[in-house]
């Protein structure tokens, strides 16, 4: 198998379901490795290495709640949360624990493998080399590491790419509209809640005061921008 073949971990216990995704996948020229359980998933995220996941959220013993928080403490692995859950809650929970994106049941499979390539694609481009600093916040764009301060700062794939966009121009004011198309492309399927979501949580990490930001502004009938204290 050529190495530039990129590798899918397919987390779901319906076979079904994991034949259609495996088989549109493979079709796409993915090479897809399958997990019927949480604790599967885990061990193959060490022995495979995957380039991307899709994770079902309703599994045996470990759920995908917690299958993805865990993946997230070890990996930055893309995630793409498949399930029957349609909520906006269930949706904005699973982009607050680190998933890339969220796709609901019944689904179409040439849309799916659509999003894994939108999503592997966003992974791999590099963003400009060097770093931005506003104040003490250090974002290396190389490494996408974050530090304030003397101390690291550890944020999801997600997190960083909008925190990227702020930084890109620092006391410009964003749309929620326009962070989500600047951080996720066009074809994100996101709502304007998922970035108040996201922010809420940058806040949490970034801030002294999460009530208080001084980092983070939100300016009101707008959006957000990211200016030093």
């Amino acid at each position: 198998m050529p190495q530039s073949v990129r590798r899918i971990l397919v987390v779901e216990d319906d076979t079904k379901t994991a034949d259609l995704v495996s088989l549109y996948l493979e079709r796409a020229g993915f090479q897809v490795y399958r997990a019927a359980d949480g604790t599967t998933a885990l061990e193959s995220l060490r022995t495979v290495r995957p380039d991307l996941v899709i994770l079902d959220l309703m599994l045996p013993g470990l759920d995908g709640w917690q299958v993805c928080q865990r993946l997230r403490a070890e990996s930055d692995v893309p995630i793409i949360m498949l399930t029957a859950r349609v909520s906006e809650n269930d949706k904005l929970h699973g982009l607050t624990l680190g998933a890339d994106d969220y796709v609901t049941k019944p689904f179409s499979p040439r849309e799916l493998v659509a999003r894994v390539q939108a999503v592997l694609r966003r992974s791999r481009e590099a963003g400009p080399p060097g770093q931005i600093q506003v104040g003490d916040l250090v974002i290396d764009l190389a490494s996408r590491e974050v530090r304030l301060g003397h101390r690291r700062v550890s944020l999801t794939p997600a997190e960083f790419r909008i925190l990227a966009v702020l930084a890109s121009e620092p006391g410009r004011a964003f749309s929620r509209a326009l962070l989500l198309e600047r951080a996720f492309g066009y074809d994100f399927a996101g709502v304007d809640r998922n970035i108040d979501m996201h922010i809420m949580n940058l806040r949490r990490k970034l801030e002294d005061d999460s009530r208080r930001p001084r980092y983070i502004k939100t300016v009101y009938g707008l959006g957000y921008k990211l200016e030093a204290p």
